[in-house]
């Protein structure tokens, strides 16, 4: 190359209108479909991808290396995975403004007393999104370090939708949890006995901000040999730290 030749740089192309179609769908919902089917693949290829999203190829290939140029997926040979930018501003969430900085030292508290992990966890289209973890001096359980979504009824979710009532049910529910919930509601608290991953037990309770309903739920994670009941006695004071601190007491 010739002195003083300027190299071309690449730039990502502009994304389509959001009121274009994309296999029958606006653009928008075809590249949040992707990434949600980016993060369930964990890793994967475009083939792979836009079959998951009923889109077709060459409009799924188009919209991932789009997605690729401004840094919300990663390539990685011929597949994707979850990119910077999408880490960098889902981190940024939080079901309130000031529960982070709220509920960091209570947790840790919570954490050095109990010998647990604590979590604090919200109800998401059905499922249980965690979004905030404090382990134990301990390594967490292998299930719990990648995964953040888990089905509704682990203890978190229990709880929440008990407290709830019938106005958001995550969809069918048991012959019994009309009963369950009115069990939930008297003492407080919710409990998962291995139900969801084996060799991890959970209480939860839930965790009120402003408002008379509950913004989320703050569960320990445990091994077995445990006392639940206990667990969730600890975990209803540090509920109730926290909830002084969001209300600014």
């Amino acid at each position: 190359m010739a002195p003083g030749t300027r190299v071309p740089v690449r730039r990502p192309e502009a994304l389509p209108a959001a009121t274009g179609n994309a296999g029958g769908r606006s653009v928008l919902e075809g590249a949040f479909a992707l990434l949600e089917a980016v993060e369930r693949a964990v890793e994967a290829g475009p083939t792979r991808l836009a079959s998951d999203c009923g889109l077709p190829k060459t409009t799924a290939y188009r919209l991932l290396e789009q997605l690729a140029d401004l840094g919300a997926v990663e390539r990685c040979g011929g597949s994707y995975r979850v990119g910077p930018r999408m880490f960098r501003l889902g981190q940024a969430w939080q079901p309130h403004p000031r529960l982070r900085a709220a509920a960091r030292e209570p947790m840790r508290r919570l954490t050095k007393l109990t010998g647990t992990t604590v979590g604090i966890a919200v109800l998401w289209k059905g499922e249980t999104l965690m979004v905030e973890w404090c382990p134990d001096d301990a390594e967490r359980p292998d299930p719990l370090q990648t995964r953040m979504t888990w089905p509704w009824f682990t203890a978190a979710g229990k709880v929440l939708v008990a407290m709830a009532g019938p106005a958001s049910p995550p969809g069918p529910l048991p012959a019994s949890w009309a009963r369950d919930a009115a069990a939930i509601r008297e003492r407080g608290a919710a409990f998962d006995r291995e139900e969801v991953v084996s060799g991890v037990c959970c209480a939860a309770v839930p965790l009120f901000g402003t408002s008379a309903a509950p913004l989320a739920a703050l569960c320990v994670l445990t091994d077995p040999a445990h006392h639940l009941e206990r667990l969730a006695e600890a975990a209803r004071h540090t509920a109730r730290v926290i909830g002084m601190g969001l209300r600014g007491r």
